[in-house]
């Protein structure tokens, strides 16, 4: 058994090690970006850039205020591509994304509270269902969410459906 100073310093090389990318001559996955993506947040972490992004979207032909994205998830050294439905309407505003194994209904409140728990969701709704509000701060479009017909007095949920990996 490893004495544990030596399992925290190889846990520090391993995080502090240069990306994948920066030693095979891949490509960076800031360089990697496709046209059209509307860039939702970027900030420093550990290792180089996460960012977070939406492009792609499609209007549902059959249900008007349903839309069809692409969520651009990067890390340092990964990038996650992840389709998602967005819904806009005033009486039911909802997203629907993945993690892989699990589907994840969540039921929006534009207009309503923004915390940590919903930031992100709330940064895709706004790019997805009025693109020139990408990337501002949901918690300040409160007074915009209540003058488009959106109460700001939703009950936010969010149901969770196991499965199997996508």
């Amino acid at each position: 058994m490893l004495p544990t100073r030596t399992l925290l310093l190889v846990a520090l090389a391993a995080a502090l090690a240069p990306p994948s990318w920066a030693e095979g001559g891949g490509v960076r996955p800031e360089d990697a970006r496709p046209p059209g993506l509307l860039l939702l947040q970027e900030r420093p972490g550990l290792g180089g850039k996460q960012a977070i992004g939406i492009y792609g979207a499609v209007a549902d032909a059959k249900t008007p205020g349903l839309w069809r994205i692409k969520l651009w998830d990067e890390q340092p050294n990964d990038v996650k591509v992840r389709s998602e439905t967005i819904r806009c309407t005033p009486a039911a505003p909802m997203r629907v994304t993945s993690d892989g194994p699990n589907l994840y209904i969540r039921e929006l409140n534009p207009g309503g509270a923004i915390t940590t728990a919903n930031h992100i969701d709330h940064l895709v709704w706004w790019a997805t269902c009025f693109p020139e509000q990408a990337g501002k701060d949901p918690a300040g479009l409160g007074p915009l969410a209540r003058q488009l017909g959106y109460s700001g007095s939703l009950r936010e949920s969010e149901q969770i459906v196991p499965g199997r990996y996508r």
